[in-house]
């Protein structure tokens, strides 16, 4: 059985003898003490933020590890044998794969182990303002995957994913309690103020009514009688049904019923993804007339494939940044519109609105207070920071979005400098790096028009500076909406994992529990488990509750057309043990 590390400690900063010293010796549970926050250039070295005791977590005493209940070593959906629409039932467990990419694994280090953190991973989920005005669906005339048929259900979903980690017993492998978790962006779909709002009080706990516009039902692409979209309520011959997709009477009804969320029982950290700070998650703010049309009361439901295709061409290109061109063909459209009811809360919000939305204490949740960020991100503003998961470790989140548009990302100079010298302040700790982008998907430079001058750079560059620290063991991201583990080795025996982890609005709708060790013996293990949300693998058709609409989203998401099948990844992929070298 491991030998495991207590983390429960000191929450020592990122200057240990200079936080000491400012606060009488501040004592705090790891990854939830305090979080250091980053100017244009470095981190700021201010006294701590109040303290949340990992104690305080409601949830069951930590069995003997290893444990895979409520894992997907345990079980994983799986479709039931058929044609057309599928149901899912319960699957076998995916095992967990050893990668010896970096270091040679070696004998008995089971036994040796020290647990220095844990913790869980959210990204990509995509809380979704279905009803707003500014959205694509009619893309789905060019691309059957453009509008998905489980899209009204983000919240329950998302919801779900609360309630499963909230009932884990601890890290599945070291039993050592989980410490925090990390979202890496997409946190909402639109960049609506609406879908703000219900991401704060998904993680941090509340009633959330997904819904906007008219409060008395929905209004939207579902009861549009369009045989383009999945007509639910309808008993109308849609392309979905003839699909095999159900007739669920009642269900956009329930779809914007008010949601309960408990709120995660761990602290929560955020990290920011392209969808949150560009509107439609690839055009850079500034236009009004789009500003406006997002929150007015007229919305565009059909398009022709030839036009519909190439818009999706020109935002696959990053051709048209700044959504002038979009703006021209909606206002070629005007007539084809229909009427729905205005909603303030659509609006586009800002990089001062989702900082301000993190500092809100009604969103405080289990803590820490801003969830990474602070007042001096608003001063400066950047949404980049450091915090110290344990003794050992410390957390790096980057903002990699691009404000100047387009979906892929990239970061700026002052961010890449301040990255190097935060890996260098902490040399004497590893180092987990959390951004949305992977290192592949960051090919865009478009300035920033906050900073014209200022260099972009790519995520090769970010790879080869992570890879100049000898601390650095991972890199954790999504985006891809893909399981996808990469190994990356430097010169002079460094090296680090990155970890990309699929997305909770495509199918499968995953998170990922994440613990690095030490073997004692010259190496480390990152050892990854994904887990699903808590509903239940089967569905109900008659069953419009919370529970019930989770495990419909699920299910959807599954059948939807023009899903792509790979995004679980492989095997090595998934639940797995990733060695390297202590550098």
């Amino acid at each position: 059985m491991s030998r495991i590390r207590s983390v429960a400690t000191s929450a020592a900063g990122i200057n240990r003898r200079a936080v000491l010293a400012a606060t009488a010796a501040v004592t705090a549970s790891a990854g939830v003490g305090y979080a250091l926050r980053p100017t244009d250039s470095q981190a700021a070295s201010g006294a701590a933020t109040e303290a949340v005791n990992a104690s305080s977590r409601q949830a069951p005493a930590a069995p003997l590890a290893p444990y895979t209940k409520g894992t997907t070593l345990a079980s994983v959906a799986k479709a039931v044998s058929g044609s057309g629409y599928r149901r899912l039932g319960d699957g076998a467990g995916w095992t967990r794969v050893v990668r010896s990419d970096l270091a040679t694994p070696k004998s008995g280090r089971a036994g040796r182990r020290t647990a220095l953190a844990s913790f869980v991973q959210f990204t990509d989920m995509h809380l979704m303002d279905t009803q707003h005005p500014l959205r694509l669906e009619y893309v789905r005339s060019a691309d059957p995957h453009a509008w998905r048929p489980q899209e009204a259900l983000t919240v329950p979903g998302a919801v779900s994913l609360v309630e499963r980690v909230n009932a884990l017993r601890g890290a599945p492998v070291t039993g050592s309690p989980l410490h925090f978790v990390m979202t890496t962006g997409d946190n909402t779909d639109n960049n609506a103020l609406s879908e703000l709002e219900w991401f704060m009080t998904v993680m941090s706990g509340g009633t959330i009514t997904p819904n906007t516009g008219d409060p008395r039902h929905y209004e939207g692409v579902q009861n549009s009688g369009l045989s383009l979209y999945w007509q639910p309520d309808s008993t109308q011959r849609d392309g979905d049904k003839k699909l095999g997709f159900p007739h669920l009477a009642g269900f956009l009804a329930a779809a914007i019923r008010d949601v309960r969320s408990p709120g995660l029982n761990l602290p929560w950290y955020s990290t920011v993804g392209n969808h949150d700070m560009l509107p439609l998650g690839c055009y850079g703010h500034g236009d009004s007339w789009l500003a406006e049309q997002a929150v007015g009361g007229k919305k565009l439901m059909t398009m022709s494939a030839a036009q519909s295709l190439k818009l999706q061409t020109a935002i696959t290109k990053g051709s048209d940044p700044k959504g002038l061109a979009f703006r021209d063909l909606l206002k070629s459209h005007t007539r084809e519109m229909r009427s729905v009811t205005p909603d303030e809360k659509r609006r586009p919000y800002t990089r001062t609105d989702y900082l301000k939305a993190h500092l809100d204490p009604a969103h405080r949740g289990l803590g820490p207070v801003g969830h990474g960020y602070s007042s001096a991100n608003l001063d400066a503003g950047t949404q980049y920071y450091v915090f110290r998961i344990s003794d050992d470790v410390v957390g790096i989140s980057l903002d990699t979005t691009d404000p100047g548009g387009h979906y892929q990302g990239s970061i700026g100079t002052a961010q890449l400098k301040w990255l190097d010298k935060t890996l260098k302040d902490n040399k004497d700790s590893f180092a987990v790096v959390f951004s949305h982008h992977t290192s592949k998907t960051m090919t865009n430079t478009q300035p920033d028009p906050a900073h014209p001058g200022e260099r972009r750079h790519s995520g090769a560059e970010v790879v080869s500076l992570l890879g100049s620290h000898a601390n650095v063991v991972a890199w954790v991201n999504g985006h891809i909406h893909r399981n996808d583990i990469t190994a990356h080795a430097k010169s002079g025996g460094r090296s680090f994992w990155e970890i990309s982890t699929a997305s909770h609005i495509d199918y499968p709708h995953l998170a990922r529990v994440i613990e690095l060790v030490d073997n004692k013996d010259g190496t480390l293990s990152v050892f990854t488990t994904l887990v699903e949300a808590a509903a239940p693998h089967r569905t109900d058709f008659s069953d419009l509750s919370q529970t019930g609409l989770a495990a419909l989203y699920r299910e959807l998401a599954f059948n939807a057309p023009g899903a792509h099948t790979t995004l679980g990844g492989d095997p090595k992929d998934r639940n797995t043990e990733l060695v390297l070298k202590k550098g």
